[in-house]
């Protein structure tokens, strides 16, 4: 007998941004796939991420600040490219900025705190994926830009730890190739 949460792990596949489409998940399947999110390991239960949800018209309103940004921060960027960064957010129904937010604490070190905001991704994923939705996750140079910082209202111990993209997937993505095992496990030994 197969346990359809080991399938679902050994065969989610992201989403290209652009190959997702409508409808994207209704509120209550939002509300599920944010409680996945949350479901992840929280060492001394600082609660280090928070999400930003893009739907609607927050989308193409953001996209005209990511236009904006880029047009401050990049040399002559082509009308191309604002375009495309002033629709960037429409490539999907949903888009949701995953924040990494340190707690300063001692018994709960940094790097654990991002881990656990890079865990609350994957578990976005596989929560819309489960649902039957396409998704993917994103950082791109809007994740690392001062001037998207300022426009998230992020503070100073926060940082994006990705934007993930979910929709209806418009075809089945390809399998690529993963790693072999031999290749990345193995048995300690002294």
């Amino acid at each position: 007998m197969t346990n359809p949460t080991i399938e679902h792990l050994l065969t989610r596949r992201s989403v290209s941004a652009n190959s997702l489409g409508e409808p994207g998940p209704s509120q209550d399947e939002i509300e599920q796939i944010l409680t996945a999110a949350t479901r992840v390991p929280d060492h001394k239960k600082l609660v280090p991420w928070r999400f930003l949800l893009f739907q609607g018209e927050a989308r193409t309103e953001f996209g005209e600040v990511l236009a904006e940004i880029c047009k401050r921060e990049e040399k002559d960027p082509s009308q191309f490219r604002l375009e495309t960064e002033a629709n960037r957010f429409m490539r999907a129904p949903l888009v949701i900025a995953v924040i990494s937010r340190v707690v300063n604490n001692p018994a709960a070190p940094e790097w654990e705190q991002v881990l656990s905001a890079g865990a609350a991704c994957q578990n976005l994923l596989i929560a819309a994926t489960a649902l039957g939705y396409g998704a993917r996750w994103i950082t791109e140079w809007y994740g690392y830009s001062h001037g998207v910082r300022a426009a998230l209202k992020l503070a100073d111990n926060e940082r994006v730890a990705g934007f993930v993209y979910i929709g209806t997937a418009k075809e089945k993505p390809e399998e690529r190739e993963r790693p072999s095992l031999a290749d990345i496990a193995r048995a300690w030994r002294r």
